[in-house]
């Protein structure tokens, strides 16, 4: 399992909801971990994980994670999400890479999410066969920044949310 300050912080960021559960960890593969949570009697089961490098390793960029969540109600199926320490500029859109394959995302705050039910599929598909994703975004005091992603451990952890969330 991921170490304590992760899920700690990762709990905090997501979940501030006094509402809500707070996410159970139940599975680490590789880089990725999976978690489980209800809210008001929804089952929500993500995989989620921490940028592997950060720059311009000048400024702080605060807590990334990247995470794809089903809904047991079947709302949502592998949706891709990205988080950030910062509120993101929405002009221009944060961006993806795996490989040569690339997606434009809209943000909303401190996130940014695929548009689209069949590029977000298409996404998913390419992270099970990529190594790492690139992520480029902007900070809304206009620092351009990157990130890399791993992605040891995503089929294995997504396999794990679908049995969850079944």
């Amino acid at each position: 399992m991921r170490c304590p300050t992760f899920l700690a912080v990762f709990g905090l960021v997501l979940f501030a909801s006094a509402a809500a559960q707070q996410p159970k960890a139940v599975a680490t593969y590789s880089d990725w971990s999976v978690f489980v949570r209800d809210s008001g009697g929804e089952k929500i089961c993500f995989a989620a994980t921490e940028a592997k490098d950060k720059s311009p390793k000048s400024v702080n960029h605060g807590d990334v994670f990247f995470l794809v969540a089903s809904w047991k109600s079947g709302a949502a199926s592998e949706q891709p999400s990205l988080m950030t320490g910062y509120t993101l500029n929405a002009k221009p859109e944060p961006t993806l890479r795996v490989g040569s394959d690339k997606w434009e995302m809209y943000s909303s705050e401190n996130e940014a999410f695929i548009e689209s039910a069949s590029e977000e599929k298409r996404l998913v598909r390419a992270m099970k066969r990529g190594a790492d994703m690139r992520v480029g975004a902007v900070s809304a005091r206009g620092t351009a920044t990157n990130y890399i992603i791993s992605l040891r451990g995503i089929t294995a952890a997504l396999d794990r949310v679908g049995k969850e969330c079944r």
